[in-house]
């Protein structure tokens, strides 16, 4: 009876562990959709600024790389922090700091309020992501790939129904009214306060405070996941800032349809993510970035230089193939550096976008002023192949480790 007491025992304490981390999954799935449907407003807002405010490409790229910095390339701060103090503050405050500061962008008078406030919101946005993908499947013992892939889909669904939500609102109440889009975000601040639990069951090795040695042993590995993150961020991000403006620019769409456009990319990427993690499960993390990094390229070829439904479709397949390999970047990482997962989850979610973004979303916006939106925005489609040579670069797992 004692040893079959102690089966039952382990089994309740089991099943309570999965209902939790289920509970945390959905609570951290939930706020990471209105955090990244704040992160993708900039892109919406870009042609009303434009303009309404007259602001050169060249501005407009530096407010894309004032979102990039405030919001996604000091994340590894966050995850530092986050790794120290393990305080849930981090990520339930953040989707009402995100949500009252983008969306106040209607009301911004000048290039210098507009990125004040892009830089406030991105403060919650960036707080949020290291914590949260770092504890979104602490409860779960088999295929973290495909529940983290649950988590970073979330994101990509908030990344698509930002630009339509944004939109409508402005079209609706006007510009200046722009602010009634931080209402979710203040209501879903409150329920995380409400319902969102600090975990009682991280592995001791996970409570550890930052570890540079865990890190040291790792680098080459996470370097190149990192570089591939930053090639495939490239395209994602640019997009993200300046597709909406390309389309209603240089193809004639107008401001609901380029925002749906770029809702779509976002869409196919949510599906994507979903799928790649579960593809990672079953193949390996490497194939999957393989196939990802290689796929992508002739889908955009497709979109900048076909016509009509075909173009779209090469869109909308350019979002789901590239976004393959969002949460297995994440997943890979986190396996690397188990003890370090906020920080090395920031690392791919924060650092690695961030230098992305600083690097080409400006560059793409100057280049713009000087060529045309369409050749700048066409030079992308060679990243995509610069990282599948990449991809030989990372070690070999065999994919039952992935669902371990």
């Amino acid at each position: 009876m004692g040893a079959e007491s102690h089966v039952l025992t382990f089994e309740t304490a089991k099943n309570r562990r999965v209902q939790t981390g289920m509970a945390a999954l959905v609570l951290y799935s939930l706020g990471h959709f209105f955090i990244d449907m704040y992160s993708s407003a900039v892109g919406a807002f870009q042609p009303l600024l434009v303009e309404r405010l007259h602001f050169t490409l060249t501005q407009a790229g530096i407010l894309g790389a004032v979102m990039v910095f405030s919001g996604s390339f000091v994340q590894p701060a966050y995850g530092y922090l986050s790794d120290r103090f393990h305080s849930r503050l981090f990520s339930a405050l953040a989707p009402a700091v995100a949500g009252l500061f983008i969306a106040s962008l209607g009301l911004a008078w000048n290039f210098q309020a507009a990125a004040s406030l892009i830089f406030l919101g991105g403060v919650g946005i960036a707080s949020f992501h290291p914590q949260a993908s770092a504890r979104a499947t602490l409860g779960m013992s088999a295929n973290r790939g495909r529940w983290m892939a649950v988590f970073i889909s979330s994101g990509s669904l908030g990344l698509a129904v930002g630009p339509l939500y944004f939109t409508s609102i402005v079209q609706w109440a006007g510009m200046r009214h722009s602010y009634i889009g931080a209402i979710p975000g203040v209501l879903i601040t409150i329920f995380l306060l409400v319902y969102m639990r600090q975990p009682d069951h991280i592995d001791p090795s996970r409570r550890s405070k930052f570890d540079l040695a865990a890190l040291h042993g790792v680098w080459k590995p996470l370097a190149v996941l990192c570089a591939l993150v930053v090639l495939r961020s490239a395209v994602q991000m640019v997009f993200g800032q300046f597709l909406p403006l390309y389309l209603h620019r240089e193809r004639g769409f107008t401001l609901q349809q380029a925002s749906g456009a770029l809702s779509m990319f976002q869409a196919a990427g949510a599906l994507g993510g979903f799928l790649g993690g579960h593809f990672s499960d079953r193949f390996g993390g490497r194939r999957v970035i393989m196939a990802s990094m290689l796929g992508s390229a002739p889908c955009l070829a497709v979109f900048f230089f076909g016509h009509g439904i075909v173009a779209m479709a090469g869109l909308l397949m350019s979002g789901l193939v590239l976004l393959f390999t969002i949460p297995v970047n994440v997943h890979m990482a986190q396996e690397l550096a188990p003890s370090q997962a906020g920080t090395v989850s920031a690392l791919m979610m924060g650092f690695a976008w961030g230098l992305a973004g600083l690097m080409f979303v400006p560059a793409i916006g100057f280049a713009s002023d000087r060529l045309t939106m369409h050749t700048a925005m066409s030079g992308l489609m060679v990243l995509p192949l610069i990282g599948f040579a990449l991809t030989f670069k990372l070690p070999r797992h065999h994919p039952a480790h992935h669902a371990r």
